[in-house]
């Protein structure tokens, strides 16, 4: 099984943005000696947890600290943003770590209205030319000479460009244009199986890729045993539920027992968007995996979890490692 790793670049409580940084940094050297694919680090404005914003700047920070494993966004929330700006950004990256850049683009703003207003950007018509920016920047990076303004040092560069989706929308577009495809289903699981058969009925060969090829993300958190996997987890479900009631924050540490202690709705709302997650010991973990592998048939699984203690967190990622070899060991 091929895995891969999203970030948030979570800023602990009693933590600063510099520390987040440098655990990521931390953690990809890991993933990288384990064997992960590709480290992707995702786009947020506007919370103090959460230290990717300037997602190429954190992107290259971790660049500098790895030799081998891929790189890249997942995503740039393209809306935010003119194709140019992002052509110049990533083909920098490029230069500084030739082969290994990828380019996840989504079409949310990852952010709410007071961002959108910030940035003066016009919300409905930014996701309207989404398809149409796609296409630019993808004409940018290949140096196509009907641009009217090059982006240097893009042009030439070999970034790997993807289109990220959490509804349908994303799956059709990646179709049309021969695009590999990355569903968020470790937040957004309601349509995970619908988009992934639109993607490969609809899917049309292009010069970046001449058979469909998708991942899907699934929320892993492995310990020792299944209790302390859990109570990792709460973290992570603390920050979903606060996002959720409009209070977001930085990670907070573990509560044993989180989930019991929450109202009925809340409780209903986070066993709902966190149904696609493996918690638990290595076996729990390859079980897991392994259900979600044959439930989508996706190419590449790409985890995703936010565990407040860096230690722990790194042997997750060890631990996650095993489970896949054990898969393909059995």
């Amino acid at each position: 099984m091929k895995l891969s790793i999203l970030d948030l670049v979570s800023v602990v409580e009693g933590g600063t943005a510099r520390e987040a940084l440098d655990n990521s940094a931390a953690a990809a050297r890991v993933a990288e000696e384990c064997g992960f694919q590709r480290y992707w680090v995702a786009e947020h404005h506007g919370m103090e947890g959460l230290a990717g914003a300037a997602t190429s700047v954190a992107l290259a920070h971790i660049g500098q600290g790895t030799s081998r494993i891929r790189i890249g966004a997942g995503g740039i929330m393209l809306p935010n943003h003119n194709p140019l700006v992002i052509a110049e950004q990533f083909g920098t990256l490029d230069a500084l770590y030739p082969g290994r850049v990828d380019l996840g683009l989504g079409r949310a703003p990852g952010a709410d209205q007071r961002i959108m207003r910030a940035l003066h950007k016009d919300t409905n018509r930014a996701a309207e030319d989404f398809p149409q920016d796609v296409v630019e920047l993808r004409a940018l990076f290949a140096g196509d000479p009907r641009v009217p303004l090059q982006a240097y040092p893009a042009s030439g560069a070999k970034v790997q460009m993807w289109i990220l989706g959490s509804s349908l929308f994303g799956a059709q577009l990646a179709a049309m244009l021969g695009m590999p495809y990355a569903f968020a289903s470790h937040f957004a699981p309601d349509h995970l199986d619908s988009a992934l058969k639109i993607y490969r009925e609809r899917f049309q060969p292009s010069e970046q890729l001449d058979a469909p090829y998708c991942v899907a993300a699934i929320n892993v958190v492995a310990a020792d045993t299944d209790e302390e996997a859990q109570l990792l987890a709460s973290s992570m479900d603390q920050a979903f539920v606060a996002l959720r009631t409009g209070n977001p924050g930085k990670l907070k540490p573990p509560v044993p027992g989180y989930r019991d202690s929450l109202p009925p709705q809340a409780h209903a709302m986070l066993e709902h968007v966190r149904q696609v997650s493996a918690t638990g010991s290595v076996e729990t973990v390859r079980a897991g995996l392994a259900a979600f592998a044959e439930r989508t048939g996706v190419d590449e699984v790409i985890v995703a979890a936010s565990i407040f203690d860096q230690t722990a967190r790194l042997k997750s990622l060890r631990l996650t490692a095993e489970a896949a070899r054990e898969m393909v060991d059995s």
